[in-house]
């Protein structure tokens, strides 16, 4: 047998889905195997698995035992000339292994064979290539100095930024994946390190094969698709701590304890600035917004109190009192935000028109409260007002700085709606006049792209080669779209969202129970309508049934155990809705009783995929007044 692609799968059902669609294509004429080692995935994949690929050998595992240790297992009963460690978020084009194996059998110096990787976005991935971790090399990956000086042979060793992205080459290290080595080296020099659960098993391994007497070669005449950090995040403290730890445990392996010594003390100092800044960045990335209008609102609005009291409650001597700026000012702030991000101001990408209608609630909110506060604590109804101006101010101008740095977190009515071109409604002829039916071709689709205004290109992979779309991801990189693949038999979408996020799910079916706002919604919903109903249970209790079990269900479903609308019972599995808490009523629970199971079934459905706060509010208030 000629091929063995092994494959570590944990909980990446649809980038696996899409993996092994390739593989299929990409084995045709070879003679191989391919497995499928699940580490205890809770997504469906096995079930995916068995309906979709069955002549894939699957191991499942009943824990998750690390990428090492599931890879060993598949190596050891795997019987290839040659075998494939593959990651499950990554496309291969179609003569992807015949052209491997053609380069291999042509240089049997080589012991392991890396090719070209792309991200999500077309963009070349510099671990595509990279050197081996030396106490020199990783200082100047640690503190900077590679990114400065990518080309230099020097500084930019870890990635050997000084080799051509275009060339095959003699390198160290081969990433991890998509690694292809021959079967007698693995015999000779042994399978991956288990002491390796994540990180550094690639690096171990490669350095292995090299002094086991073989070559390690960078390939690029052939490329794969690398939707790399789908799992872990590069930016979690976690993956800083893991990755770095396995640097450690390689300098030990194999450089000796006095080398290891100076090498582990560098690493630990990288290991705590990488995670101050990684906590840095986290922390702007989820909360620099809302920061920056906290910080901001009360400044503006504390100045504005405190010269408005000097001006014209004091007349010029003194001003309001310091409760005012320690409890009061606080708190109308604090209304302003929350107000904010419920109306959506702090959902991303921000808007300026939702966070000015959060600041025009709290308004609200902030003056029916004022009547309600004692004499001493009611300074003046002008500094709401000044504040709900300010605060509009302030947000508004925020927002518009970040439209202007062209920031993708922010939004404008220019970008916020996206235009998709699916190639499928381009031909997938080359050139030439397009077909009946079709807007054009494919030398024609940045054109396209440019005179529609296209944001998203979706190519549908049972329809174009993969190495064609791979081909034009690379060639209309400069149009700057975001580009998806829908693979042949599936109802999911694979692509990259953004240049920060490389690797994003999407499906067809677009559940909007499962956006950040609706979900927001769901919950003050239940919130308030189970305040509603413990406040006013003596008189809703006239109405309702079992009015003790309905005021026992307003608790449940205050403290998050319940909610009050819920998917009809049982659900089907098989579907795949997005998860929520168990419901008090549903869609069905004011009709009659017998309903088929297919019936409920789409009902949540289109409960899932049509969802508004409106039509929980129908549903509880219609299950509650039935008879």
């Amino acid at each position: 047998m000629r091929l063995s692609v092994v494959i570590v799968n944990y909980n990446v059902e649809y980038f696996l889905e899409q993996c092994l669609y390739s593989v299929r294509r990409a084995m045709q004429g070879i003679e191989g195997e391919v497995f499928v080692v699940d580490n205890n995935s809770v997504d469906g994949s096995l079930k995916m698995l068995a309906q979709k690929f069955p002549e894939v050998k699957v191991i499942a595992n009943k824990d998750n035992v690390g990428f090492a240790k599931a890879n060993n297992q598949a190596i050891r009963i795997s019987t290839g000339e040659y075998v494939l460690l593959l990651n499950p978020d990554t496309v291969v084009e179609d003569d992807t292994f015949a052209k491997c194996l053609a380069f291999m059998d042509s240089h049997p110096d080589a012991g392991g064979l890396g090719v070209k990787m792309v991200d999500g976005k077309g963009q070349f991935l510099p671990e595509s290539k990279r050197g081996l971790p030396t106490a020199r090399t990783a200082f100047y990956k640690m503190f900077g100095l590679c990114k400065l000086f990518p080309h230099s042979k020097r500084f930019a060793r870890y990635y050997m930024g000084h080799l051509s992205d275009d060339e095959t080459n003699e390198v160290e290290i081969l990433a991890g994946a998509f690694m292809l080595m021959r079967k007698e080296t693995l015999d000779k020099v042994g399978l991956l390190d288990e002491t390796f659960f994540m990180y550094g098993e690639d690096i171990d391994l490669s350095y292995r094969i090299t002094q086991g007497g073989y070559k390690n070669y960078y390939f690029p005449e052939t490329r794969i698709i690398h939707y790399k950090g789908e799992s872990t995040k590069k930016t979690s403290v976690n993956y800083v701590f893991v990755f770095y730890r396995a640097m450690e445990i390689f300098a030990k392996k194999h450089f000796g304890n006095s080398w290891a010594k100076s090498f582990s003390f560098l690493i630990n100092m990288a290991i705590y600035i990488k995670a101050f800044f990684a906590l840095v960045s986290q922390f702007f990335h989820k909360a620099a917004i809302p920061f920056l209008d906290a910080v901001l609102g009360y400044g503006g609005l504390a100045a504005i109190s405190y010269f408005w009291g000097h001006a014209n409650v004091y007349g010029g001597v003194g001003t309001y009192p310091a409760v005012l700026f320690a409890v009061v000012l606080p708190i109308y702030i604090l209304i302003w935000l929350l107000s904010a991000y419920f109306a959506g101001g702090y959902d991303k990408p921000y808007s300026i028109a939702k966070a000015v209608l959060g600041v025009a609630f709290g308004s609200a909110v902030i003056l029916v409260l004022y009547a309600l506060l004692p004499e001493s604590l009611r300074f003046s109804r002008a500094l709401i007002l000044f504040g709900m101006l300010w605060l509009a101010i302030e947000m508004s101008l925020t927002r518009f700085v970040g439209i202007l740095l062209g920031n993708e977190n922010f939004q404008s009515k220019k970008t916020e709606k996206k235009r998709f071109l699916v190639i499928g409604l381009v031909s997938s002829e080359a050139q030439g006049e397009a077909p009946e039916g079709f807007i054009g071709n494919l030398s024609q689709v940045p054109d396209i792209i440019e005179i529609y205004k296209i944001t998203e290109v979706i190519f549908c992979s049972k329809d174009v080669p993969h190495q064609v779309i791979i081909d034009k991801m690379v060639d209309w990189h400069a149009t700057n779209v975001d580009y998806k693949i829908a693979p042949e038999d599936s109802l999911s979408i694979i692509g990259s969202n953004s240049i920060n996020t490389r690797g994003d799910l999407y499906t067809v079916d677009i559940k909007a129970i499962d956006t950040v706002a609706n979900r927001r919604n769901k919950r003050l919903f239940d919130v308030v309508m189970s305040l509603f109903s413990i406040v006013f249970w003596l008189p809703l209790a006239l109405v309702v049934k079992k009015p003790v079990r309905f005021l026992k269900n307003a608790f449940l479903v205050l403290f998050g155990r319940r909610t009050w609308v819920g998917y009809c019972s049982p659900a089907d599995e098989s579907q795949k809705l997005p998860k929520i808490r168990k419901g008090i009523y549903n869609p069905a629970s004011y009709m009659e009783k017998d309903i088929e199971a297919e019936v409920l079934n789409q009902m949540n459905l289109l409960y899932a995929r049509d969802y508004t706060v409106w039509k929980d509010a129908e549903i509880f208030f219609r299950s509650v007044t039935a008879k």
